[in-house]
């Protein structure tokens, strides 16, 4: 199949990109993309519960006093756990929200989201996108003529450039291709990509 590239002003330009049916226009899969997602956010939650182990805990290296011959029950460390100031018997640890989602379905889930938004006419493909310099109304300007409010900008390597003239606007965000994942397709209206990075993410997915 082929996709349609736009000129910066906005306008259908004469020249299409060949893409691989299996990766633009695969079916829907809702429940899956849902997975992929619910996965992808549960793995960047941290769990924030700890305690301390007698192994963790500073001190006790030394035993407090002999074995035999004090009178008192004996003792290996001060930092036992039935010590004051000890370490817990059974110490919390932090959870791990991580879910199980293989590649293979990591991947079908990036390829129906991309295939839904060639459908619903949201990607964008350009030829090329940069700014000259760090300026965020050199940024807007060009996102206006290609008629983007609410985008993310999906490219190879971008430059600094772009990541500083973006970070003023709530509404967009720059991504490099190997590091688009189903949040980032999915968080903003409207996907901003070059002909290299459909190629680049074509080639990713397999």
């Amino acid at each position: 199949m082929e996709l349609n590239l736009t000129t910066a002003t906005g306008k259908a330009s004469s020249k299409t990109l060949e893409v691989s049916e299996a990766t633009f226009a695969s079916p829907f899969n809702e429940p899956l993309v849902h997975q992929a997602v619910v996965a992808y956010l549960a793995g960047a939650r941290a769990g924030t519960r700890a305690q301390k182990t007698r192994a963790q805990v500073r001190g006790g290296g030394a035993k407090p006093w002999r074995q035999k011959g004090t009178g008192r029950a004996r003792a290996g460390s001060i930092r036992s756990p039935i010590w004051r100031g000890g370490g817990k018997a059974f110490a919390a640890v932090p959870a791990s929200y991580r879910q199980k989602l293989n590649k293979k379905m990591y991947r079908a889930a990036i390829r129906s989201i991309l295939s839904e938004l060639v459908r619903q006419e949201r990607l964008v493909v350009v030829d090329k996108f940069a700014v000259d310099g760090p300026k965020t109304k050199a940024l807007v300007s060009k996102l206006q003529a290609l008629g983007l409010t609410d985008v993310v900008i999906v490219t190879v390597d971008p430059d600094d450039n772009l990541y500083l003239a973006v970070r003023n606007l709530p509404w967009a965000e720059v991504v490099d291709v190997a590091e688009v994942n189903p949040v980032t397709l999915i968080r903003h209206e409207r996907v901003l990509m070059t002909a290299d990075a459909v190629k680049k993410l074509e080639e990713r997915l397999g």
